[in-house]
């Protein structure tokens, strides 16, 4: 099994996921505890092409934006929950419960998400996530994936 050491930058979550830019959501991992739980990081820029439409004058992250930050997040635990799997799982987001949206995001903040895997059952993942900008959830959702392919 790969050890990690934390925390994780761009180039070794790119090992983990198969996202890239401008869909890869994270840009450290800070901690993962396999089977339990990981930390990472979303910078929010105001470079990023959703802002030019979303909204012009008032950017604002997309909430759906904050569940694909989270997903990966929770794709990243997986990935190293399971160890060097060959080939490694795809893992497609298969159901969002509960999301709920607490106030904006907006550029020049720093999203923290927390993801805890709830239960793991025929290679599905149930992960409880939370988004925070400073000591404020500002989003937070039961996510489940589910490897796919063939």
């Amino acid at each position: 099994m790969t050890a990690h050491t934390y925390p994780l930058d761009v180039a070794a979550i790119k090992e983990l996921l198969p996202h890239r830019e401008p869909f890869l959501m994270l840009d450290k991992v800070i901690s993962c505890t396999p089977h339990e739980s990981v930390t990472a990081i979303k910078n929010v820029t105001a470079n990023e092409p959703h802002f030019a439409g979303h909204f012009p004058g008032n950017p604002v992250l997309p909430g759906v934006l904050i569940i694909e930050a989270m997903a990966q997040a929770g794709g990243v635990l997986s990935h190293i929950s399971n160890g060097d799997l060959n080939p490694r799982p795809l893992y497609f987001l298969a159901r969002v419960e509960d999301a709920r949206f607490r106030r904006p995001v907006v550029p020049g903040e720093q999203l923290r998400i927390q993801v805890h895997a709830d239960k793991v059952k025929r290679g599905m993942w149930w992960y409880r996530c939370e988004a925070m900008v400073g000591k404020h959830v500002v989003a937070s959702a039961t996510i489940i994936c589910a490897p796919g392919g063939d």
